[in-house]
């Protein structure tokens, strides 16, 4: 796969204090394999589906134990001008651009209502090169209590155009690089624990959204949402055993109209 567009998820990784039982978990849940350790960064393993690269999990470094979590990454062409343009809109840069080997240069990043992302500005390693089959990345949506906040300052930082879902339900927001939908913007209810801040939920594609949640369960995750039909996917959402929230989807097993959209 070519380096995506700016703007564009290519790439998702997650801190475990416990990596070889995150490796058998999403083994298990998602069929992934493993690569090897590289001990030259800070034991990064990536994670396999049908033999392509689709994520990674790694150890976290002395001082950086906590609540482990997915983290979504942000196609750029410039990871320096793109922490430049997220300081100047109101983001904070929890890491300053770090170039890894000839791999490519990183970044870590906070939105202004507090939902922490990355940039990814390729070298050899150019993100993804599975998405949508079964056990890689499918979509990722931020979920915030102040989507007043995010939705100005992710139009200003990557290219994206927004769309508005007509909905009095659900507040509910889509942006876009060019016509490809790359991201979902999710109001947070009363529903989610006043204690759970803003954060970027990552969707894997599993084959039989069910049988996934059922294996999940059995290995100890907890069951947050669904499953639930979507004109999108049968899809739920899960913490693993060790707290990263992430959501699972069959994209093949749709019901209902895709909802309509206004232009923002």
């Amino acid at each position: 796969m070519a380096v995506q567009p700016e703007g564009t998820p290519c790439w998702a990784d997650a801190m475990f204090s416990d990596v070889e039982g995150a490796k058998s978990f999403y083994g298990d849940v998602l069929g992934w394999t493993f690569g090897e350790a590289s001990s030259e960064y800070g034991n990064y393993t990536q994670a396999y589906s049908d033999g392509k690269a689709v994520a990674a999990v790694v150890p976290p470094m002395p001082g950086q134990e906590g609540q482990s979590a997915w983290c979504l990454y942000f196609a750029s062409p410039d990871a320096a001008a793109t922490a430049a343009k997220i300081r100047a809109n109101g983001g904070e840069v929890l890491m300053e651009p770090m170039q890894v080997g000839d791999f490519g240069t990183m970044t870590l990043a906070r939105d202004p209502s507090g939902a922490v992302f990355g940039v990814w500005q390729a070298g050899v390693h150019e993100g993804f090169e599975s998405i949508g089959e079964p056990g890689a990345y499918a979509w990722a949506e931020v979920f915030t209590r102040e989507p007043e906040k995010s939705d100005p300052f992710f139009p200003a930082v990557f290219p994206f155009s927004a769309q508005q879902v007509q909905d009095d339900n659900v507040d509910f927001r889509i942006f876009s690089v060019g016509d490809k939908p790359v991201l979902g913007r999710m109001r947070m209810t009363d529903e989610f624990p006043p204690e759970v801040p803003s954060y970027v939920n990552v969707y894997f594609t599993v084959g039989n959204c069910d049988e996934a949640v059922a294996k999940a369960t059995e290995r100890g995750a907890i069951l947050r949402f669904g499953p639930m039909d979507s004109p999108f996917g049968r899809f739920a959402a899960l913490s693993d055993p060790q707290g990263a929230s992430f959501s699972v989807i069959d994209m093949s097993t749709t019901q209902g109209e895709m909802p309509k959209m206004n232009d923002v």
